[in-house]
């Protein structure tokens, strides 16, 4: 497949993401074999959110708003987007976000990503740091307070 028309896109939904973070989504990097970027469309039903709270130490992210106002988290607080707007989230904790739809009519947003392998995700509300190596036996999400020494463990 060398194009993919985003007004209707295939949306998969996870059975096993909890209620608040039921979004559709549709791997379009991934679907087209994009190796160096990567894009998404998020279908944010009433109540859901694309992920939680999150920044990137390895990638930059945007968003494009397609539908609907959904409410954009950032350290600075929070504010109601439009259709169309864009936003751009700069690696490291300045650039953390959450997109959540707090209204009661659904809205639809595209993510466009650098891909970088490996990365690493932290996630402030719960204080975990996700390691992305590229290979998924190798991947860890943890939480910070279960921190090592260096040497920990070494002989």
């Amino acid at each position: 497949m060398d194009r993919i028309n985003i007004a209707a896109p295939a949306f998969e939904y996870d059975a096993e993401d909890p209620e608040g973070f039921r979004a559709g989504l549709a791997r379009l990097g991934k679907l087209l074999g994009a190796k160096e970027s990567g894009i998404s469309v998020y279908d944010l039903p009433p109540g859901q959110a694309v992920c939680p709270y999150h920044y990137e130490c390895g990638e930059e992210e945007w968003l494009l708003v397609l539908a609907g106002n959904p409410t954009l988290r950032r350290p600075g607080g929070s504010e109601r987007l439009e259709p169309w707007d864009v936003v751009c989230f700069p690696r490291g904790p300045e650039g953390a976000h959450g997109i959540r739809n707090e209204t009661g009519e659904p809205a639809r947003v595209l993510m466009f990503s650098t891909v970088v392998v490996p990365t690493a995700t932290v996630y402030p509300d719960s204080d975990k740091v996700g390691i992305w190596t590229g290979d998924e036996e190798t991947d860890v999400l943890v939480r910070r307070e279960s921190a090592v020494g260096y040497y920990d463990g070494e002989v």
